[in-house]
C-alpha cells in the first residue's frame, strides 16, 4: 500500500523523507519490523520502541511514526503526531480497509457485566439471523472460528485485523468489550462505534499500571458515549449524571429502579428443574415479558442493556425472548447443572466485590445450603484473600479452600491467609488444597436443595502453579464429577 494512501486520515508532520512510498507490512513490534515496512513507535510501561529507530531501520524499516525527536538515517521517512497509539489505530484502520464500515459495531463498557452483557447481544442477533462476531474476555468468535487473546480489548492493529476477518466472513455485526485502559491506550481509535452501551461503574482497575484514580477512570468509561452515534446507559447507576454530561450521542437509558427507556418491572427469581434464571416484564418503548437463563438481579440489568441496543436496532420480540432464555455464557454465572436435587454454578467473581454480590444473588433463589468453592491468586494483595475468606465464612453455609491459580506461592500458604479471614466469623469451612479433589469433594457430597458454587478462575482453561499452566477448566471438571455420580 502506498504510504500517502495510508496516511490519508492521519493528522501528522513530515519530518523527513517522502510519501510517495510502497509500504509492505504496518507494525509496531521491534521484532516484526522487516523490509519496506511502516513502523509505529510506541512508548510503553516498561519500554520505549522510539529507542530502537536506528535497529529498526538497519532491518529494512522504510517509514517511521513517532510522537518525538528521534535520530533516524538519511533515506527513511519519518512521521510526526501528537499520540503514536491513536496514529497506530487509525494507520491499522487504513491497513485493512477500514472494515468497521463494512459492519454495525456495538461496544459495551462497565465495571462489571460487560462480558455476559456481549454474550447476551450476540445471543439476540443470532437468533434473530444476523451473523455477529464477538470480542472480549472470553476470545474473539465468529461463526465457528475462535481465538484465544490476551487483553479484554486487543491492540488497535488486532482490533482491525479482528473487523477484517469478520467482514470478509460475512458478519454483519460485531459486538466488543470497550475496557476504560482499551479506550485510554487508543485500542478503540480510528473508527465510531454505530452502539455503544454504559453498564455501571465503581472503584476498581486503580493503580500505578492502570487508572491513577476514580475521576480517570470514570472519564476514560464515559468516554464510550462520544466514541458512538447511538447511545445506551443504566440510569440507576450512582455516577450517571456524571458519565452521560459529556455524551455526544442520541441517548437513551435502562433502570430498575428509575424511569428509563427501558425498564425491568416485575422481577422474579426462578429455579425449577433444569431452568435457573430471572423473569422480569420490559416496559418502555418496548412491553413484553422475558426469562434470562442466568440467575441474579446484576443479570436483570445486563438483559436489559442487551433489549435496549437490540430493540434500537430493530430486532424482534422473538428473538430477544429466544436468545436470553437459552443464553450460556462460559464462566460467567455458568450453570453446569441444574436439577430438583441441586445445582452446580461456575463464576469469575474473583475479589471480595464480586464475591459478596454473587453470594448475595444466589441467597435469593433461598437454597437449602449455600457451598461456595473458592481459593486466591498467589503473588497477590494478601488483604484480597483475608476480605474472600471473612465473605465466604459471612455469607456461605459450607465454603471449601482450595487452591486457585497459586503462581510461585504455596497454596498453603495462601490458603491459611484465607483461613485468617474466616476465623472472624463463625461460618463451617474445609480446607482441600487440590482444586479438582476439592470439586469432586463438592459434588459427591452435595445435600438435596444444595447450590454448590465454584467461584474465582470462571473462563480460565488453565491452573498455572510454579510457571506452568496445565490444563483447567472448572465447569469441565465439575461435569466429571455429576458424571462419575451418574448425574451428566
Amino acid at each position: 500500500m502506498n504510504l500517502r494512501e495510508l496516511t490519508e486520515r492521519l493528522t501528522f508532520t513530515v519530518v523527513q523523507g517522502s510519501l510517495d512510498l510502497e509500504i509492505s507490512h504496518l507494525t509496531y513490534d521491534t521484532r516484526l519490523a522487516g523490509e519496506k515496512d511502516l513502523f509505529v513507535c510506541i512508548a510503553g510501561a516498561n519500554y520505549d520502541a522510539h529507542e530502537a529507530v536506528a535497529e529498526v531501520a538497519e532491518r529494512g524499516a522504510a517509514a517511521f511514526v513517532v510522537e518525538r525527536d528521534v535520530c533516524a538515517p538519511e533515506g527513511v521517512t519519518v512521521l510526526k503526531v501528537e499520540d503514536t497509539r491513536e496514529a497506530l489505530a487509525i494507520l491499522s484502520a487504513a491497513w485493512f480497509g477500514y472494515p468497521a464500515e463494512r459492519l454495525t459495531t456495538i461496544g459495551v463498557t462497565g465495571t462489571k457485566g460487560k462480558t455476559t452483557t456481549t454474550h447476551m447481544i450476540r445471543a439476540i442477533l443470532e437468533k434473530a439471523g444476523h451473523k455477529t462476531g464477538l470480542i472480549g474476555t472470553n476470545g474473539v468468535v465468529y461463526g465457528d472460528c475462535q481465538i484465544q487473546t490476551k487483553n479484554t480489548t486487543p491492540e488497535s492493529y488486532q482490533v482491525q485485523e479482528y473487523f477484517r476477518m469478520m467482514a470478509d466472513a460475512g458478519c454483519e455485526y460485531v459486538v466488543m468489550e470497550a475496557s476504560s485502559q482499551g479506550i485510554m491506550l487508543h485500542r478503540l481509535s480510528g473508527f465510531f462505534y454505530d452502539y455503544g452501551v454504559f453498564t455501571n461503574i465503581a472503584p476498581d482497575h486503580i493503580g500505578p499500571n492502570e487508572h491513577k484514580d476514580f475521576d480517570e477512570y470514570l472519564y476514560y468509561k464515559s468516554r464510550i458515549l462520544s466514541m458512538c452515534r447511538n447511545g445506551l446507559g443504566n440510569a440507576d447507576d450512582a455516577h450517571w449524571d456524571r458519565v452521560e454530561a459529556g455524551h455526544t450521542c442520541t441517548l437513551s437509558t435502562f433502570a430498575v429502579d428509575k424511569d428509563a427507556d427501558y425498564k425491568a418491572e416485575e422481577i422474579q427469581y426462578h429455579a425449577q428443574g433444569n431452568f435457573m434464571g430471572v423473569r422480569f416484564c420490559v416496559s418502555g418503548k418496548r412491553h413484553f415479558q422475558v426469562d434470562v437463563g442466568i440467575p441474579g438481579l446484576f443479570n436483570v440489568y445486563n438483559a436489559l442493556a442487551a433489549i435496549a441496543v437490540t430493540s434500537e436496532i430493530g430486532v424482534s420480540e422473538e428473538a430477544i425472548k429466544a436468545g436470553l432464555k437459552d443464553i450460556h455464557v462460559t464462566g460467567r454465572m455458568e450453570i453446569v447443572y441444574a436439577s430438583d436435587k441441586f445445582s452446580v454454578i461456575v463464576d469469575y467473581a474473583h475479589n471480595e466485590v464480586s464475591m459478596e454480590s454473587l453470594l448475595l444473588t444466589l441467597r435469593d433463589y433461598q437454597p437449602k445450603r449455600l457451598v461456595c468453592l473458592f481459593g486466591c491468586g498467589g503473588n497477590r494483595s494478601k488483604l484480597r484473600r483475608y476480605g474472600m475468606g471473612e465473605i465466604g465464612g459471612r455469607l456461605a453455609d459450607l465454603s471449601i479452600i482450595t487452591e486457585d491459580n497459586s503462581r510461585f506461592e504455596d497454596v498453603k500458604d495462601i490458603i491459611a491467609d484465607i483461613r485468617i479471614g474466616m476465623d472472624k466469623t463463625d461460618g463451617k469451612f474445609l480446607e482441600i488444597p487440590d482444586r479438582r479433589e476439592a470439586i469432586f469433594y463438592a459434588i459427591g457430597h452435595a445435600e438435596p436443595g444444595d447450590m454448590i458454587v465454584i467461584i474465582g478462575k470462571g473462563h480460565e482453561d488453565y491452573q498455572e502453579i510454579k510457571g506452568v499452566r496445565y490444563p483447567f477448566l472448572d465447569s469441565a471438571v465439575a461435569k466429571e464429577a455429576l458424571r462419575k455420580e451418574g448425574l451428566c
